[in-house]
């Protein structure tokens, strides 16, 4: 790219303070501008989706049935001549006993949302156009570098929110009560007295042996992890560097997409690490364009999503492999590009066609 070879002929040292160039270059080499990139690290974030509740469970109360022995005639005396008197009386008992009934009142949720920052706010250093009223014959001479800052970018989750835990409510049980009558001597004989025996009987009654109870289960909260982007250090411009000459125009990278595709293969990731990552390795710090193209079938349209996508799923992978995301510059230019005739309109072989389904890279300045 003969935009950024420079020529000590041509070269000054005033030309070269005022643009910032590199100093002292040699005739034929070629340069490019070196950045520190961003260097972004993911943390992790846990969000409760559901928070912990406890669910009560109820056992009803027990009884048991109990037999007692009771008296319902007293000892007595009897007399020959003058007759006892007797009475009656009347004996209340408890034939139950009270206890409680118990209602549970489940737990009831409410729903909420909870935004986290999940890529931070940033900026970078960017060319801009050449002036229109550039007198210079290097249309690099009248170009300048803006620092644009783009916006943090958010994700919101919906949450659950406990609006009323669990609950039991008791209902008492009233108890129950019966009566028997029993005789009581109201008077004596008064001349011979006869000992008349206590009479006994028995009676069945039912009592509480254990009253009801609840048993308490915790159910714990539910969770979920997101990763999120965080700035460990800035980045900005450094120096220039010198390249191969040969890098700084477009090199093919001969991936063999399918048709209609924009999925990397196992074969063309081979082709990435060994071509493209090693010039980046060699090259720390100096930024890369990624330029994928179609040929001429099929709509303008669908061309130009396709090559996007392809040069995208380069990016991403070299991304995966720990190329920082701010040195790759991934365009698609869908069939604006041909190398050849073969435009809209003209009849091409399929081994013509084939020549303009390509994907391309080169270096840049930062």
């Amino acid at each position: 790219m003969k935009k950024i070879l420079f020529s000590i002929a041509v070269l000054t040292a005033s030309l070269g303070a005022a643009q910032d160039l590199p100093t002292n270059p040699e005739p034929g080499k070629c340069y490019v501008r070196c950045t520190t990139p961003d260097v972004y690290v993911n943390e992790t974030v846990t969000v409760t989706i559901k928070p912990g509740y406890k669910v009560l469970k109820t056992i009803p109360a027990t009884y048991k049935t109990v037999t007692e022995r009771v008296l319902v005639k007293e000892e007595s005396k009897k007399l020959r001549i003058i007759p006892e008197e007797w009475g009656t009386e009347k004996v209340t008992y408890v034939s139950k006993e009270g206890g409680n009934t118990l209602s549970i009142s489940p737990a009831s949720f409410g729903t909420a949302s909870e935004t986290i920052e999940v890529k931070p706010a940033y900026a970078q250093w960017e060319l801009g156009a050449a002036a229109p009223d550039c007198d210079s014959g290097n249309p690099d001479d009248c170009r300048y570098w803006c620092y644009k800052g783009y916006p943090a970018e958010f994700q919101t989750i919906e949450t659950a929110t406990l609006v009323r835990d669990a609950s039991a409510s008791k209902t008492p049980v009233p108890e129950k009560n019966a009566s028997y009558t029993k005789r009581v001597l109201i008077s004596p004989a008064k001349v011979v007295e006869e000992v008349v025996p206590a009479v006994y009987d028995e009676i069945t009654r039912t009592v509480l042996d254990k009253d009801a109870y609840t048993v308490e289960e915790v159910v714990p909260p539910v969770t979920k992890t997101y990763t999120k982007e965080v700035l460990k250090e800035k980045g900005g411009l450094t120096t220039w560097k010198e390249v191969e000459c040969s890098l700084v125009t477009y090199q093919a990278l001969p991936i063999n997409w399918n048709l209609g595709s924009a999925t990397l293969t196992a074969q063309a990731k081979s082709i990435i690490d060994a071509r493209l990552l090693p010039v980046l390795a060699k090259n720390p710090g100096v930024k890369v364009e990624l330029a994928s193209h179609t040929d001429a079938q099929g709509s303008a349209s669908s061309n130009q999503d396709l090559s996007e996508r392809r040069a995208q799923a380069v990016a991403q992978y070299l991304i995966s492999k720990g190329i920082n995301s701010s040195l790759l510059v991934a365009n698609g230019y869908g069939e604006t590009k041909p190398k050849n005739r073969c435009k809209d309109g003209v009849s091409c072989t399929s081994r013509e066609h084939a020549v303009n389904r390509r994907t391309e890279f080169r270096l840049i300045n930062n």
